[in-house]
């Protein structure tokens, strides 16, 4: 029998040479003559994200009204705040003629310059417009239902699309919705690369125009849990809703039969969610069909508004955002935000 020890297994040894090659933790805050108690540093990581790597300061607002730089930047129109910290890290960016720091503050009137490569990497950014049909939903694949991305291969550009850009597979990395439209839903739909549009759309101040046109019937029964669950349209079933053509058939006058002060109703004083909806614009298009133009989209607005005034919608197509129009793009195919369209 041999005295020589037995050798450990090797799971062991991989857990250990694993533990040797961890790296430290990375410190929180910024050095300090006191250095933070461990649970002082617990509690910073629980609430606040790591600062990004070369940033000092991270307040969106500074002393005497200043700004971030990279804030200020987006509020100029000049970058999205990740596009302008990018651009601030490789040097691109002058403020008063000096390069610019990552997380500096910056006064309203100063003079920001960007790099000829900034501007060259920006212009290079597209955005693709879709004509999304049924049965897409406008994001990530669930529900084994394929996103509205899939749709933009060469095979499905609009033969119509004048705009000077050549499809190459890099302009899907980064194409992100700038909006939602629901899966039962038809018409425009934003996808982008550029973080200007996507602030300009979907931002935390944008007040931009959608404008829909909506096939409704009128039931006469009042949906009120509509108000507070989007869940609750349709009686609790999603049900699949049809397309909206110009040659649809007209199957019953909806406008002659719904009362005037519920479409008051639907222009103001109805409320989602515990929060009052802000003025809309509402109109009869046909006698089938409403039209609306909302300036904001919660989930699934236009339904629950209907349900609470006896409408059930049959049919809704997004035709219009900001001064961006679907026309005549069909369904399924899409194009390319012209150079001189503007949302």
């Amino acid at each position: 029998m041999s005295d020589t020890p037995p050798k450990k297994p090797l799971l062991s040894i991989a857990t250990k040479a694993f533990r040797r090659a961890a790296p430290p933790p990375r410190p929180i805050a910024a050095p300090a003559p006191v250095a933070p108690s461990a649970a002082a540093a617990r509690v910073v990581t629980r609430t606040k994200a790591p600062i990004p790597m070369g940033q000092t300061n991270t307040a969106a607002v500074g002393e005497n009204g200043t700004l971030r730089l990279n804030k200020r930047m987006a509020e100029l129109g000049l970058a999205s705040r990740r596009e302008a910290d990018d651009w601030i890290s490789k040097g691109w960016v002058k403020v008063d003629g000096r390069v610019a720091e990552m997380g500096m503050q910056v006064a309203p009137d100063v003079k920001i310059e960007i790099d000829k490569l900034a501007k060259g990497q920006q212009a290079n950014l597209v955005t693709i417009l879709i004509n999304k049909p049924l049965g897409l939903v406008s994001g990530q694949a669930e529900d084994g239902h394929e996103p509205a991305i899939t749709l933009v291969q060469p095979e499905n550009r609009w033969a119509e699309d004048n705009a000077r850009f050549f499809f190459h597979g890099s302009q899907l990395r980064s194409l992100v919705p700038a909006g939602r439209l629901d899966i039962d839903s038809t018409g425009l739909l934003v996808l982008t690369q550029d973080g200007r549009v996507a602030r300009q759309l979907i931002g935390e101040d944008a007040v931009m125009e959608k404008e829909y046109l909506v096939r409704v019937v009128y039931t006469g029964v009042l949906n009120t849990a509509a108000a507070t669950s989007a869940a609750a349209t349709y009686g609790g079933k999603i049900q699949q809703l049809s397309r909206i053509d110009d040659d649809d058939p007209i199957s019953a006058d909806v406008q002659s039969v719904f009362p005037p002060e519920k479409l008051q109703l639907l222009r103001h004083g109805l409320s989602l969610d515990g929060q009052p909806l802000k003025h809309a614009k509402v109109e009869w298009q046909n006698p089938e069909q409403l039209r609306f133009v909302l300036h904001e989209g919660k989930k699934r607005q236009i339904r629950r508004m209907c349900e609470q005034v006896g409408l059930k919608v049959v049919g809704l197509k997004r035709v219009r955002i900001g001064k961006v129009m679907l026309g005549n793009l069909p369904v399924g195919q899409w194009r390319y935000l012209a150079p001189h369209e503007r949302f």
